[in-house]
């Protein structure tokens, strides 16, 4: 059976990000890449089978939900790999995943790819009326049930009820989105690219956000306060990091509650290509905007500055 063009284009789509993948993992051109696990019938048949089936759909967005990678290792052609394997982290670079308390590798580079190339967003499921739902079962045993499931439907605009004058308090109607960490200390004898090296690897560990504040300390030295927010399951290891990267002697801990909106990204076709919208929402507000990487993209390549392609997306991209 002959492929659609569309189908044919989508599937080596999806292969070229795995090939790109393995060629970054073991440092060889993508012309001398060999494909191992996924390059059996089997899975040449599940990619084209997901390919025709997205083209049957036609879907205008498809939004993917966090990607749960499994933990612990797990055996391939090279050996015993930790989950994620190489190839399927790096594809999954930028796109939100967690590791939680199954043991065993829950995606792998074929999956990987699928999600990056038809997806459209990634969060949490946005406001919809569900027409069909289809559920895809995996054959090992796990302490949860193995499945993908899909939701199919039409997306249907939040109605906010408007404020009236017997609204109650604004901070009582408030939900709290859960207990964060302030791990703080005061330094005045790091220079500048030691502390933005130590801030750079905070971040890589995973801090929700890492600051610094100028500050005065005693014999009238200038310091700087450094301020990093992590999970509280997460405390134990930034505490360690802090002191391995800064030469701090004590650090101060703070426990507070925060509120955050909710986030999305999308994808919006323009007549730059796709451009990413990150949109944020909740305690009755919405907000919108482009994703800084795409403007500062758009611009270097179209000579523009950064406020021009702003604008120009803005008048495109309207209603």
């Amino acid at each position: 059976m002959k492929l659609p063009t569309s189908v044919a284009l989508d599937v080596l789509a999806v292969y070229q990000e795995i090939a790109e993948a393995e060629s970054h993992v073991h440092g060889q051109p993508v012309e001398q890449i060999h494909f191992h696990e996924v390059g059996s019938m089997d899975a040449v048949a599940d990619i084209t089978a997901v390919c025709m089936l997205m083209k049957k759909l036609a879907p205008d967005e498809v939004i993917v939900s966090p990607i749960h990678v499994g933990s612990g290792t797990v055996k391939c052609a090279h050996g015993i790999l930790p989950v994620p394997a190489p190839a399927t982290a790096h594809i999954l670079n930028g796109i939100p995943t967690y590791s939680a308390d199954i043991n065993g590798e829950l995606c792998t580079p074929t999956g990987a790819a699928l999600l990056k190339h038809f997806a459209t967003g990634f969060g949490k499921q946005p406001m919809m009326k569900t027409s069909a739902i289809g559920y895809g079962m995996g054959k090992k045993d796990f302490p949860r049930a193995n499945c993908v499931r899909v939701m199919i439907g039409e997306s249907v605009d939040e109605e906010l009820p408007a404020p009236t004058t017997e609204s109650a308090p604004v901070a009582s109607s408030f939900a709290s989105n859960g207990d964060i960490i302030e791990l703080s200390c005061n330094v005045d004898d790091m220079t500048g690219e030691a502390i933005g090296f130590a801030m750079d690897r905070l971040f890589d560990a995973g801090a929700n956000e890492v600051f610094t504040v100028p500050c005065g300390m005693k014999k009238s030295r200038p310091g700087i306060l450094l301020r990093v927010l992590c999970k509280p399951e997460d405390k134990e290891n930034f505490v360690s990091l802090i002191f391995k990267y800064t030469t701090t002697i004590g650090i101060r801990e703070t426990i507070m509650q925060r509120y955050t909106l909710d986030r999305q990204i999308y994808k919006v076709d323009s007549s730059f290509g796709p451009v990413r919208v990150k949109v944020s929402s909740g305690f009755g507000v919405t907000r919108k905007k482009f994703e800084y990487d795409d403007l500062a993209r758009i611009a270097k390549e179209n000579n523009l500055s950064i406020a021009e392609v702003e604008k120009k997306l803005s008048d495109e991209l309207k209603d």
